[in-house]
């Protein structure tokens, strides 16, 4: 019997497991409206493994003593990894223009370490990288850059650097002459540039893989804690207020609130954005 043959009933309580195992572990949230979209995503993992159900991968998952390879293809068929060049600007130009001159006035001798903790293919930390370039940053202060993701495929193609046409729906067109090279169908990021990031794969949930990451003042978590349950949240952000420097700067996505979440940062407007941070 195939798995898509599977009584329904059988495969919805598989399912069920399989979803509360993936929160537990990566912090991806499906609720009962969208488990079915979970199992079809699933579907070509099992059907490559030669299993004929649900259970059958659930029971791989959670006991099977060799499955870090397999929970790797799980995080890189769930991972939603769409981005772009330049986006939601409002943020980093704050970042830029606000942010870093208060940082670097208030200790001149520190370096200024920033993490961009959900970076997909890297046209996040990239983009803050150019902004930084652009107003001279790196020549006038010690500006550290740290990009993470949990999907192992996605970092692959930030550390390659190139990028299709899609990356660039807003993206200033001297920018990209400038800071990109064309190769086929696609563009090259700068050597300079990419070498400005330093790599790392992390799943937020993993305090052993993140600790290090989140001693940091600034932190951008932006367009991710959509696909976390509010549990996953608050794991994941009294992470960043115990580690985070003080003060501490973490952005999220526009569509994103914490107010519910902590105690520990507090919504303010900086310019033309808002920021939680995290003055005590």
């Amino acid at each position: 019997m195939g798995v898509e043959k599977d009584n329904s009933g059988v495969r919805r309580g598989a399912e069920t497991l399989l979803r509360d195992l993936i929160h537990e572990r990566v912090g991806l949230f499906y609720d009962d409206s969208k488990i079915r979209l979970l199992g079809d995503k699933l579907l070509p993992l099992i059907a490559e493994r030669g299993f004929d159900s649900f259970l059958d991968y659930y029971y791989l998952l959670k006991y099977d003593a060799d499955s870090a390879e397999e929970w790797r293809s799980v995080v890189n068929a769930l991972t939603v990894n769409e981005t772009y060049f330049w986006r939601e600007m409002d943020q980093i130009h704050e970042l830029v223009e606000d942010v870093i001159p208060y940082l670097v006035e208030q200790n001149p001798n520190a370096p200024v370490r920033i993490w961009s903790a959900a970076c997909a293919t890297g046209e996040e930390p990239l983009t803050i990288a150019m902004r930084l370039n652009e107003n001279g940053w790196f020549e006038r202060a010690n500006i550290e850059i740290y990009a993470s993701d949990a999907s192992d495929a996605a970092l692959e193609r930030a550390r390659k650097g190139s990028y299709r046409e899609r990356s660039f729906r807003a993206l200033p067109a001297h920018l990209k002459q400038k800071y990109f090279t064309p190769a086929g169908k696609e563009w090259l990021i700068a050597p300079f540039l990419r070498e400005k990031i330093k790599w790392s794969q992390a799943n937020l949930l993993e305090p052993g893989e993140t600790a290090l990451l989140a001693s940091v003042s600034i932190i951008f978590c932006r367009n991710v804690f959509i696909y976390f349950s509010p549990v996953g949240v608050r794991r994941v952000v009294d992470l960043f207020a115990e580690k985070m420097f003080v003060p501490a700067f973490l952005f999220v996505g526009a569509a994103e609130s914490l107010l519910k979440v902590t105690d520990d940062f507090e919504l303010e407007e900086i310019g033309r954005a808002f920021v939680y941070v995290k003055r005590k």
